[in-house]
């Protein structure tokens, strides 16, 4: 599935939908959301597995999209359906994308009019899981995700909540008047309440603001620290989160610049043409460029893992093995970036600081993470777990987002881009609430 790039403009014009309906319980919500794309003007076309007309009848999706609805490849041999599905379509979404849904589309299974369609799209291709927390988290699944996301699939969700019988969890198919609002970037219309246009006068003028987007720098990977020319220290993190921030603001109408540290150029590709991009490599590279960045930035997010520690005195050539002699290496503390940011933040300007932490004798993620909030001062604090196979390198995070009191305002749990969006929306809240004058720093952005 190649992702063509994706529709923009203020303007909203009909858009082509292919609903693609599988075989979970949540089928029934899938007539909400096709209710609300038809009132919107669309014109949608429905595509169920099998399984799905179990749940809802094929009448009852011909009736709401007014289109005859097919879910073989042979039922409309003459037509090619399923080719021209794929083909014609501006924005393909598969809600509920079930387990059996995702494995199959990772692995280029064409096995019904749905998953042949998937093949041939070379528009957006956006998916609601749902399914039980034990499938999402199954490794299996995992990798599908993280396979799917990689070719530039759009996933919303899952969330945690009641699912089938007496079990609750992540897994939860999210709300369709949920998915409709997050599909405004396919559809031609944004959610300007999120984060949204930059307010850099008093003037209420629509073409003054449009013509002013919010900016906003984010900082992902992590730093390299020279030992030697053959070696270095470094840390488990692939940039993964930062990379979904950014396509998440972007899908907001922002104008971002990432900033990106040891990041493989594969892993840049959906962001090409849509974000600015630096590389650095060290903890002094990204210094450098965020200080400079931050200069014009309305919003800075330090998403970046970045080494606390550096080599006092790396070495010009390389360090040879010495048999049976330790090797000393002392070690010089880096600047505290975010807490310079935060220091010499301009006037409205908001921080977003991220910590990973892992809990021990003295004390918890969560209480590591309020006290690093009170000593940084940022205005937002994303605090994550992590270790060899949570948080870093992993399809989906966890995080507390707490204010700069140290009090927790929120938590998320899902996919790196179901957080991404978790995060910009607090950005948002707190930006309104500084800019309505709740207390004495009350610059807008």
């Amino acid at each position: 599935m190649v992702c063509r790039d994706e529709m923009q403009g203020a303007e909203q014009r009909p858009v082509n939908i292919v609903l693609g309906v599988t075989g979970g319980i949540a089928a029934y919500k899938a007539v909400h959301l096709l209710r609300l794309l038809r009132e919107a003007g669309h014109q949608v076309q429905v595509v169920p597995t099998k399984a799905a007309l179990k749940f809802v009848g094929k009448a009852t999706w011909e009736a709401l999209s007014g289109q005859p609805v097919h879910r073989k490849v042979f039922d409309d041999v003459v037509g090619v359906e399923h080719v021209k599905l794929g083909q014609q379509a501006d924005l393909v979404v598969v809600v509920p994308a079930t387990a059996d849904l995702l494995a199959k589309a990772a692995t280029g299974q064409a096995d019904d009019l749905l998953t042949a369609t998937l093949l041939v799209a070379e528009c957006p291709v956006v998916f609601a899981p749902a399914m039980h927390t034990q499938m999402w988290e199954h490794p299996a699944t995992q990798a599908n995700v993280a396979t799917l996301i990689s070719r530039g699939v759009k996933l919303i969700g899952p969330a945690s909540g009641r699912l089938t019988g007496r079990d609750s969890g992540i897994g939860r198919m999210v709300e369709p008047d949920d998915i409709f609002s997050a599909l405004g970037a396919y559809l031609g219309t944004h959610d300007e309440t999120a984060v949204g246009k930059a307010n850099t006068s008093d003037n209420d003028n629509d073409e003054t603001q449009s013509a002013n987007p919010l900016s906003i720098v984010i900082t992902a990977g992590g730093t390299r620290e020279p030992l030697d020319p053959a070696r270095f220290i470094s840390n488990r993190s692939t940039g993964k989160q930062g990379i979904a921030l950014a396509d998440a603001a972007l899908d907001r109408n922002a104008d971002v610049t990432l900033i990106c540290a040891n990041i493989p150029t594969s892993e840049l590709a959906s962001l090409k043409g849509r974000a600015t991009i630096i590389e650095v490599e060290s903890a002094a590279d990204l210094e450098q460029a965020v200080t400079k960045q931050a200069a014009t930035a309305h919003v800075i997010i330090m998403a970046a893992a970045v080494a606390d520690y550096r080599p006092a005195q790396p070495s010009a050539s390389k360090i040879k093995k010495q048999a049976g002699k330790p090797l000393t290496i002392e070690l010089k503390e880096n600047p505290d970036i975010l807490a310079e940011l935060c220091r010499n933040r301009k006037p409205g300007q908001l921080i977003v600081g991220f910590a990973a932490e892992t809990g021990d004798n003295d004390g918890s993620v969560l209480d590591y993470g309020k006290a690093k909030a009170l000593r940084k001062g940022a205005d937002l604090l994303a605090v994550n777990e992590v270790g060899a196979n949570k948080g870093f390198g992993t399809p989906t995070n966890e995080v507390w987002l707490l204010d700069k009191h140290g009090t927790v305002i929120g938590h998320e749990a899902g996919t790196k881009r179901q957080v991404a969006d978790a995060i910009l929306t607090a950005v948002a809240q707190v930006a309104s609430a500084t800019s309505a004058g709740s207390g004495p720093e009350s610059d807008s952005l």
